[in-house]
Order: structure tokens, then sequence, then C-alpha cells
């Protein structure tokens, strides 16, 4: 991969140094040129165009329709009711791109990339020495044949269908898709494909593609919609008397929310021009966030509601506020306990300190007895002797 990316950009220095070394007599030349394709009506199509020359190259994109009276009209940025849009760059050589957007009939012909860097290719009454080269693609737009899409209910199970009508190419397959995961995929022929799933509506809403594998690509869109079925982040937060309080709520299902609304314990919905409410929403996501937040005020149930094109649906999130010394009563609570502990330890060897000393006072005298008898032996002995 290494070698053939260096490889792309020796050669393309060496065309560029070719280019640069004729430059004397105007040399202009293609490096990439547009390729020619197959779109469906209310598509888009891309061409690319790359010239090489010294001094660099304009270009600029013609086209000419299917009409046998048509002749070349030059294509500008914004033509078309702005469906055209044209960028190109001038780098070392020039690049241009031509977008043409939901794409209709008239749309097909011939595109042509014309590139020229003679001074006077655009002077209104002097004719360019050098000619403008040229690179042509076709591109058919091909009428969109009709997709009729379905969802039904049946048995706890959800069964997708599409069926398509009118003139189309070969159908080699088709896939279902959603978002970038490919569901489903066969090799059959037929103009009718169908996609079960296991489940509820409100458990798999969202948006489904049948993809019939022609040429060019049809896709059909299914829709699984229901009201919002709307969830709190959390069901219970807290806060700290004074900080800011933040409250969250979330809708997974489709379509997406189009209206989100706040309300405090059931009573008128919460604004942001209150000056202490500040709420963002934005698609499926709401949250409210609660500056200075007051015991008495702000402590309750939070309910936040959503609306879309199918109903409704709300969530309650309950609010608890904490007074700032609350984070010290655990740390008096182990001082109080510590207390309790040496106070007890304290009583204990107070009472325990009495009877210890009358022991230690019987211990003391019984050596003075032992010393009076030994002493009376010793007296008796001697008077023995004696």
């Amino acid at each position: 991969m290494a070698a053939g990316a260096a490889g792309s950009r020796a050669l393309l220095a060496l065309l560029v140094v070719g280019a640069m070394a004729a430059g004397a007599a105007g040399t202009t030349g293609f490096i990439k040129s547009p390729l020619s394709q197959k779109r469906l009506t209310q598509d888009s199509v891309e061409l690319y165009c790359e010239a090489i020359g010294n001094p660099i190259p304009e270009i600029q994109w013609w086209f000419e329709g299917n009409d046998p009276n048509e002749t070349y009209a030059q294509l500008w940025d914004g033509a078309r009711q702005d469906r055209v849009k044209i960028n190109a760059t001038y780098n070392l050589h020039s690049t241009s791109t031509i977008y043409i957007a939901n794409l209709t009939s008239d749309d097909s012909g011939m595109y042509e990339c014309r590139a020229s860097n003679d001074p006077d290719r655009n002077h209104l009454s002097k004719s360019p020495k050098v000619k403008w080269i040229r690179s042509q693609a076709n591109v058919f737009v091909i009428e969109r044949p009709d997709i009729k899409a379905h969802v039904a209910e049946d048995s706890g199970k959800l069964v997708l269908t599409c069926n398509m009508s009118g003139p189309y190419s070969t159908i080699k397959g088709h896939e279902w898709v959603h978002g970038d995961k490919v569901l489903q995929e066969d090799e059959t022929d037929s103009a009718f494909t169908s996609y079960t799933i296991e489940g509820k509506m409100e458990e798999h809403s969202g948006m489904y593609e049948c993809v019939y594998k022609t040429s060019p690509e049809i896709r059909g869109q299914v829709n699984i919609s229901v009201a919002p079925q709307v969830t709190a982040y959390k069901k219970s937060e807290h806060g700290n008397e004074g900080d800011t309080g933040v409250l969250t709520c979330k809708n997974p299902s489709f379509p997406p929310v189009t209206t989100w609304s706040w309300s405090k314990n059931g009573e008128s919905d919460l604004q942001n021009a209150s000056g202490r409410y500040i709420i963002k929403s934005s698609g499926n996501k709401t949250e409210l966030r609660i500056l200075k937040l007051n015991i008495e005020e702000d402590t309750g149930d939070y309910r936040c509601n959503a609306v879309n094109s199918y109903g409704s649906g709300d969530a309650t999130v309950n609010l608890r506020v904490r007074s700032r010394l609350a984070a010290l009563w655990p740390f008096l609570g182990i001082v109080a306990e510590v207390l309790v502990l040496v106070t007890i330890i304290f009583i204990y060897e107070k009472r325990r300190k009495p009877d210890e000393v009358l022991d230690d006072d019987d211990g003391g005298s019984a050596p003075l007895k032992s010393n009076a008898t030994n002493h009376k032996d010793k007296n008796v002995r001697q008077r023995n002797a004696n």
C-alpha cells in the first residue's frame, strides 16, 4: 500500500515536471477524467476531474442534454435551482468536483470537463491559441420504481415488507438494513421482500431499509414509528444547597421529539425566562439546569414531557437538595463514636484501679512473714547450740 502511494506521488511529480518543461507551449493534460454513472431520480451524482499544466489550467463544466437540438451549456455553482455545487482547487495542479442533488430525468446527458491555461481562453473576441481539452462522461438518470413499504404486528412479531412495481433492472438479491447494520440478505430475484422482528413496535422503533441489488441499487424505507418512549437518565438526583442541579431525560424511539417541556410537582411548565431554570433540548435529549439550589423551593418531583407526530410521553425525576453541612454529619458521627469509646475506656480504667492496688498490697506482705519465720528458726538453732 505504501509503495503504491509512493509510486502515485512519484508519477504525479513527473507529470508536474513534464508540464512545467512544456510551459512555453501551454500544454495541458488530464490526470483523472469523470466516469459515466447510472442513478435514480431523487438520488445525487458526483463527477471528478483533475488536470495539469504550466501555468495551472482552469477547469470548467459543460452539459449537453439528450435532446438532439440541445447544445452544450456551461454549468455554474448554484445552477438548476441551486442543485448544482462545484468545488475547485488550484495547487500544483487543478481539481474540480461537480455535485448534482435531487436528480430528475432532465439531468440525463453528457457532462464535459474542460481545461485550458491559455491567457485568452475566456476572451470574448479573441480566439484562444490553445484549444480547451475535454473529457466527457454520461449520466443516465432512471425513473425510480415505486416501492410499497408496510409494517404489521402479528402474534408478538413485527413483519416489515417491501414490494417494488414499475420498470426495473434485474434483481440479484435483497438486503435489510438498520443504520449501518445488515440484518438479513438473500439472492432471490423477487420484487417482494420481507423481514420479521420478535417484539413490540415500542422496542424496535426506527428507520429500516429494504435494498434491491440492481444496477443502480434501489432502496425502500420502512419506518416503525411510535409515540416518545421517554426515560430519565437517573430517576433520583441529589444536589447540595447553593450548587447547580442537572436533570436529564432522553427518548430512544423514532421519530425524534419535536417539543420538550419540564414541569414541577404537576404544576405549570418551567421556562428559561424564570432566571433560575435553564432548559437545553436537542433532538431526543433534554436537560434542565437549576441554579443555586434551595432546600425549600427546589426539592420535589420534576416531569419531562416529549411530543412527536405520534403522541407524547413523559418521565419523572425526583430531586433531593441537601444542606451544605450534610457532608459533615458522617464526620461528626465518627467523632461522637470515638468520644463514647474513650469515655467507656476511661470509666472502666477508673473502676478497676482500687482493686489492683489491694492486690499489690497483699502480694508485698508475704515476703515479710517469711523473713520473720527465718529469723525465729535461726534463734532457736543458736539456743540449742548453747
